[in-house]
């Protein structure tokens, strides 16, 4: 009967376990509500909490330009013959045909049709002199990145291509990856994939052979650049340690600019061949279509809005927290009674907003309600010690040489401040001292920046252990265990109301 009994309430934990943790990564995600109301000692205020945009399809606000501009096809009318078979020539592209046409648009038109879209380039005709075509996305915002850019090539990848990007509206570009079938010989770089890549060599640009070596016409067609696969050496191959990438993004500003970006390049500089080498009487089989460019991301507003308008052509922040400016960037005017200062992801799951006050009023010391609800009180997540080289680092450049053509601008961090705590916003925890406005001094029994982590979470046997300083637990008798279980089910229960749903 015991036995019985012990499984039953196995079950009842397990559940109860399982509905905690599918709810968790929902709180993680959002970052949707700016402010709320709460009730305090002063009556019905606010409380401000770090806030973003959901993330969307950005190609629906680009604008598209090519390079050289007369690249694509049609102009005057050319017949192409197929690639995998020089001999099928019944492919025509005609500018003055809709129906023959393939303007620069449809790489971002609704895919699924029949026949699919397409832009084209102009074939191979110039033939040894190389194709080159510069295909470039601008927003004219910033944007962060949130999912892998993906490009479907119609005929053929690339056999060897550049991406880059921009965080500067196109002024300076730096590279974001290297494709090619053989990358040594096209850009002196041994091959990598980003499952070489470890958090501390996350920012190293590397060139992949993944989608350009090996020649399958009907079945190879996209190449990517991997987004969620770099997420993940935080937040685990399933993301679900989201609050540990928010840290990391919090924290390191190199890390938060690898993802941000205002306009991205695509470099195509040899098409797909098919064999080793090029067919100079078929010339006409070697060109560029792309039939499908996604780009997912949501616009940047420095935890400071949560939503963005597409207005006039230009995307813009609707910013929260006395804040203005495309990015949410500055102080209104008459609230700049404090430095501005972006939102942060801590602490979990709700944030900082770090509001701009009116410029009358000093900092304002707001009751600590709890740590789900303080609005301007920072948490100091663990850094980890990214490759900063004075550009970002191109990886495993061979002969004594980089691509000369690909030399990155600076993304070194800004100098940081040494403060950790005061008075006012950055409080220690735990019943540490904040000493000289600078650092906190911890109680016996914690550590960390703010006094945040037990000091037993280091030592052998964790905070259960027996030299750990804390009363190992014993399992409570079965009638508390029963009833520890139906008041935590209920707890879970109202919690699950108010978190939101999804990713």
């Amino acid at each position: 009967m015991r036995f019985h009994f012990a499984l039953t309430l196995q079950a009842l934990w397990t559940g109860v376990c399982q509905a905690a943790m599918q709810h968790y990564p929902a709180a993680w995600g959002h970052y949707d509500v700016c402010k709320s109301k709460i009730y305090s000692d002063e009556g019905l205020t606010w409380d401000y909490m770090a806030c973003q945009p959901e993330a969307a399809d950005m190609t629906q606000f680009l604008k598209v330009s090519l390079d050289p501009p007369n690249i694509t096809c049609g102009d005057p009318p050319e017949t192409y013959c197929a690639l995998e078979n020089p001999y099928m020539c019944n492919n025509e592209c005609d500018a003055t045909t809709e129906e023959l046409a393939h303007p620069p648009e449809l790489m971002f038109d609704i895919e699924g049709r029949n026949p699919t879209t397409f832009w084209q380039s102009t074939s191979w005709k110039k033939y040894p002199k190389a194709l080159l075509v510069n295909i470039t996305l601008s927003w004219n915002k910033t944007i962060e990145l949130t999912d892998d850019i993906v490009l479907t090539f119609e005929s053929g990848r690339p056999e060897q291509m550049v991406l880059e990007k921009s965080l500067d509206y196109g002024r300076t570009w730096q590279p974001y990856q290297f494709y090619a079938t053989d990358c040594l010989d096209a850009f002196t770089m041994e091959s990598k994939t980003v499952q070489d890549l470890t958090q501390h060599t996350l920012l190293d640009i590397i060139c992949t052979e993944d989608y350009s070596r090996g020649y399958v016409w009907k079945y190879d067609k996209t190449v990517r650049f991997e987004i969620k696969d770099r997420f993940a050496l935080f937040a685990g191959p399933q993301l679900h340690n989201m609050a540990s990438l928010y840290g990391q993004l919090d924290t390191t500003k190199n890390l938060r600019d690898f993802f941000t970006i205002t306009d991205l390049r695509i470099r195509l500089l040899r098409p797909a061949t098919g064999a080793t080498m090029v067919d100079e009487n078929n010339l006409s089989r070697y060109f560029y279509a792309i039939s499908d460019i996604k780009v997912q991301g949501r616009c940047k507003c420095n935890l400071h809005a949560n939503s963005c308008v597409y207005d006039k052509e230009k995307l813009s922040c609707e910013c929260e927290h006395n804040t203005t400016g495309p990015d949410c960037g500055r102080c209104k005017k008459n609230y700049q009674g404090r430095a501005w200062s972006a939102g942060s992801y801590l602490p979990i799951p709700t944030g900082t907003a770090n509001i701009c006050i009116p410029n009358n009023i000093g900092p304002v010391i707001r009751p600590n309600v709890s740590s789900l609800g303080v609005a301007n009180r920072k948490e100091v997540a663990p850094q980890v010690a990214l490759s900063t080289a004075t550009s970002v680092h191109v990886a495993n450049s061979k002969r004594g040489r980089s691509w000369n053509s690909y030399v990155a601008p600076q993304m070194t961090p800004k100098p940081s401040n040494s403060r950790v705590c005061d008075n006012e916003l950055l409080r220690c925890q735990n019943g540490g001292v904040c000493v000289n406005n600078v650092r906190c001094s911890c109680p016996s029994d914690y550590s960390g920046l703010l006094c945040e982590k037990p000091r037993c979470e280091s030592e052998l046997g964790g905070c259960g252990g027996p030299n750990s300083g804390q009363a190992p637990l014993t399992p409570p008798s079965s009638p508390r265990l029963l009833l520890l279980l139906l008041l935590l089910g209920t707890a879970l229960r109202r919690e699950a109301s108010c978190w939101p749903a999804g990713l």
